[in-house]
């Protein structure tokens, strides 16, 4: 009989799982601009708010590139170690709350703010938005978000090798147990297409994309975002599938064909209000060509930094 402790368990999903740390190379001299709005970034797994080689980095870029720009890089916990830590073992509803919370009483974002995410920080900016709309969000920018979580296994031997198909059986079956999806962040987005323990055990991706029931508030709340931008990395190694950075992800009953974000039931029965918000311009796809979260400086002038202003 198969048994794994969950500490164990835990490190496996995460190894697995694991996105590199952000990187950017350099790029161009920049041309200062006026500050506008207040930015809060939050990074993905293995990486922390205060990073100097990853998000520590890209707000000096910001902050130079628009000076007087008031930007929050999330930190989860009482100091940085805390911060990484929780990005694989702290209840991602629990983290949700905690930045709530945070937002709320910083005076500085009360008139409004824009979001940038990467990799599941990302998908749990778009949760904020959706539960949390004071202050209200402007723009949200997706950066690798796994917005309908992953079903695959980074840098295996192959999809269609055994062994892979082997080890995803038995992660879906831990990833739905109370006990990991309490206490295991990356089972929180883990969704398995070929049977229905994702929509009844997730506790945090299922319930967001509304796969149980519509919840009308999440639905009224991500709209009033004026623009809802996503990142989707042509060259990752790292979520699997990547259409899930365009909100695309496997059909059901399929672990290999996939569908877009327009072929998908959330977006036909307009489950989340993404149809409309398509239709209204605000969904805007973007692509960069390289492995996840890695993207030249300057390719983050032309694409990114426009919605920041």
């Amino acid at each position: 009989m198969f048994s794994i402790s969950f500490r164990m368990a835990a490190v496996l999903l995460g190894l697995l799982l694991a996105a590199p740390v952000l990187q950017v190379s350099s790029g161009p001299v920049r041309v200062a601009r006026n500050a506008t709005v207040p930015l809060v970034l939050w990074h993905g797994m293995g990486d922390s708010c205060c990073n100097p080689f990853s998000m520590g980095a890209l707000k000096k870029i910001i902050e130079e590139e628009i000076p007087g720009i008031y930007v929050l890089s999330l930190m989860i916990g009482k100091n940085v170690v805390e911060d990484e830590e929780n990005g694989f073992l702290l209840d991602v509803n629990t983290q949700v709350s905690m930045v709530c919370r945070q937002l709320a009483q910083d005076p500085k974002l009360q008139g409004g703010f824009n979001a940038m995410g990467f990799s599941q920080g990302a998908q749990f900016l778009r949760a904020v938005a959706q539960r949390c709309p004071s202050p209200p969000m402007r723009t949200l920018i997706s950066v690798g978000g796994q917005h309908q979580g992953v079903y695959g296994l980074p840098r295996c031997l192959g999809e269609t090798s055994k062994i892979c198909n082997i080890i995803r059986e038995v992660l879906s079956r831990a990833a739905y147990s109370d006990l990991v999806q309490k206490h295991l962040v990356q089972a929180q987005y883990w969704h398995d297409p070929l049977n229905d323990l994702y929509r009844k055990y997730s506790l945090f991706l299922a319930d967001i994309n509304q796969e149980r029931a519509v919840n009308e508030t999440y639905k009224k709340n991500l709209q009033q975002l004026e623009k809802f931008v996503m990142v989707k990395f042509l060259r990752d190694t790292v979520v699997d599938p990547v259409d899930s950075e365009w909100f695309g992800f496997l059909k059901a009953g399929q672990a290999k064909e996939t569908e877009t974000l327009q072929e998908s039931v959330l977006y036909k029965e307009d489950r989340l209000g993404l149809a409309a918000m398509d239709k209204a311009g605000k969904l805007v796809f973007l692509s960069a060509d390289g492995d996840h979260l890695q993207f030249p400086e300057g390719w983050f002038h032309k694409n990114l930094l426009p919605f920041l202003r």
